[in-house]
């Protein structure tokens, strides 16, 4: 009865999800407190106070059509708090007829994908990746062309995106700050890439769009800035989410932005919010709209991922291992100790510490950790890594 494809996509599936449905398993076997399941980024923290308290007022909001659909882009004050949002923010002048409320950044960046491909267009992918990305284009007949990173910097090889941008390319998706990797792409490499696109757009007289998924957009550290791209991108969009910057994953409520530059915007506009309705989606949570419009100003302690980060960054440097340290997001991404990332995270699960392995983000020979878990995982779990590290001397 399960189609072809989609069996065979089964068998392929994520690995994150593949080590989180290990760690179920190791939970009930060994009991919670002896798994260190770093495998998902689920924020352990609550929603801001502000967030829950707005929930419980609107929920007992009695007005007659509530809960009845509306606009299949959004409600028209939640696109108007969110425009003027981005403006307070970054200066950029939008209106709620630039903004699509979405069922998350997963949402979006499917709706994204609908309106724009033909059938074997492109769109360029850099590793490391979410791993959703290559399931996404598929899911509307693109096809994902991978553009490597540079392995020392982890931010896109420019030289490698010159020789993949071709006629057929179609968009190019953006990922800043990064998952696996914690990495804010630098200013200045946007805006080399941006001429790069801008370039070949002219030499194939095409149009390439620069969707930039967004959703740890607001998980920053150190005095991090992240560069806006619709400043930096004539043709770009945004898609963000309150998934993580508000740590509601399970209420999915996002948003797509639209660069008002964009040659006939307006009709952009219009293909997401049709693709918005086929895709099923219809519109975005009636209630979740409602809390997002008066919550855009509400927002994490910032902290609570720092003093995680922090601890084990440190004592894996201390160690021996090789990473990056992260400007943003949850995520380390660490050299593996042996060249098969894959045999390093199954010998990691002997001793109930669950990775992933970097080949399941399109980087072999690196494994991540989510350390938005509690600071107690983190504590206990310190003496595995340092007996991992022994074990493979």
């Amino acid at each position: 009865m399960v189609s072809n494809t989609i069996a065979q996509k089964i068998k392929a599936s994520s690995w994150i999800r593949k080590m989180f449905e290990e760690g179920e398993r190791l939970r009930a076997t060994y009991g919670v407190d002896n798994v260190f399941d770093f495998s998902l980024g689920n924020p352990n923290i609550e929603p801001p106070e502000h967030v829950k308290e707005t929930l419980k007022k609107l929920a007992l909001d009695n007005r007659p059509g509530f809960h009845r659909y509306m606009s299949n882009a959004g409600y028209l004050d939640t696109r108007t708090n969110v425009s003027d949002h981005i403006e307070k923010k970054t200066g950029i002048k939008l209106g709620p007829e630039n903004i699509v409320m979405t069922s998350g950044a997963a949402g979006g960046l499917n709706v994204v994908l609908k309106s724009i491909l033909d059938p074997s267009d492109e769109v360029i992918v850099f590793s490391p990746y979410f791993a959703e990305y290559l399931s996404y284009v598929d899911n509307h007949s693109g096809i994902p062309i991978i553009s490597p990173c540079r392995l020392d910097t982890f931010e896109p090889d420019l030289d490698l995106l010159e020789q993949n941008l071709s006629p057929k390319t179609k968009a190019v998706i953006l990922n800043s700050p990064n998952n696996p990797t914690g990495v804010i792409y630098r200013k200045e490499t946007l805006e080399k890439m941006a001429s790069l696109i801008a370039s070949k757009e002219k030499d194939y007289n095409s149009q390439i769009l620069v969707i930039s998924d967004e959703p740890y957009s607001d998980i920053l550290y150190d005095g991090a800035q992240l560069p806006h791209i619709l400043k930096i991108f004539k043709n770009s969009v945004i898609v963000n989410s309150f998934s993580k910057s508000l740590a509601i994953p399970g209420e999915r409520i996002g948003y797509i932005a639209i660069n008002k530059k964009i040659d006939k915007a307006d009709l952009l506009a219009q293909a997401f919010i049709y693709s918005n309705r086929i895709l099923g989606f219809v519109n975005a949570p009636a209630l979740f709209q409602r809390v997002i419009a008066e919550s855009l100003n509400a927002s994490l302690d910032i902290n609570y991922y720092r003093k995680r980060r922090d601890l084990l960054y440190n004592h894996l440097i201390g160690l021996g291992y090789e990473c990056n340290k992260p400007q943003g997001a949850f995520y380390l991404f660490p050299k593996a100790l042996i060249e098969d990332d894959v045999e390093f995270v199954r010998r990691a699960a002997d001793h109930n510490l669950l990775l992933v392995p970097g080949r399941g983000f399109g980087c072999p020979g690196y494994f991540r950790i989510a350390y938005c878990v509690s600071l107690q995982t983190i504590e206990r779990s310190l003496p595995i890594f340092e007996a991992l590290k022994k074990e493979f001397k």
